[in-house]
């Protein structure tokens, strides 16, 4: 039977990122969110209950989010849920632990220290996805004569079909 597992959270950082490298030399940072939810009570009364979530990330995306994140920094992520068991070293019972394996995240909250341009504060976010790169188009010849090949015509209606203008329209 197919699974789904996928995960997207909005919180801010409890603690400061927490790089690591695995013996592969590949960068892994451990972090902290914490989200908010609010509502009201049965008698009308306003609620507040914080959720907090263990992430990691790997690779290049770790490394950003140590160079860019720290406590109270906006994060959007996206990922997966892992759940890890071990057992306990001092009392020799079993543990776990639910985490979110960060595949996706975008940086919230604007540009700080006020290098950079559009300044302001406020709600832009620098988007950071997982990905392999995209391979570069491959590079066309110039057509023979020396001049580049023109852009496509543009598309034209099929057949007998007729460009309808806005009064021709009954709603």
């Amino acid at each position: 039977m197919a699974g789904f597992n996928k995960v997207l959270l909005l919180g801010n950082l409890t603690r400061d990122p927490q790089l690591k490298h695995l013996p592969s030399q590949t960068a892994v940072v451990e972090f902290g969110l914490a989200m908010n939810r609010r509502w009201k009570g049965p008698n009308g009364e306003d609620r507040e209950e914080t959720t907090f979530v263990e992430c990691a990330c790997f690779g290049k995306g770790a490394e950003v989010i140590n160079q860019y994140c720290h406590k109270g920094k906006q994060l959007f992520v996206e990922g997966r849920l892992k759940y890890d068991t071990w057992e306990d070293k001092q009392g020799g019972g079993k543990r776990s632990k639910l985490s979110v394996v960060v595949d996706n995240f975008q940086l919230l909250g604007g540009r700080e220290g006020g290098a950079g341009g559009g300044g302001g504060g406020g709600g832009g976010g620098d988007e950071y996805e997982q990905r392999p790169p995209r391979q570069a188009a491959p590079q066309r010849s110039p057509a023979p004569g020396g001049r580049a090949p023109s852009a496509p015509p543009p598309e034209q209606p099929f057949g007998d079909e007729q460009q309808f203008k806005e009064d021709d329209i009954p709603f």
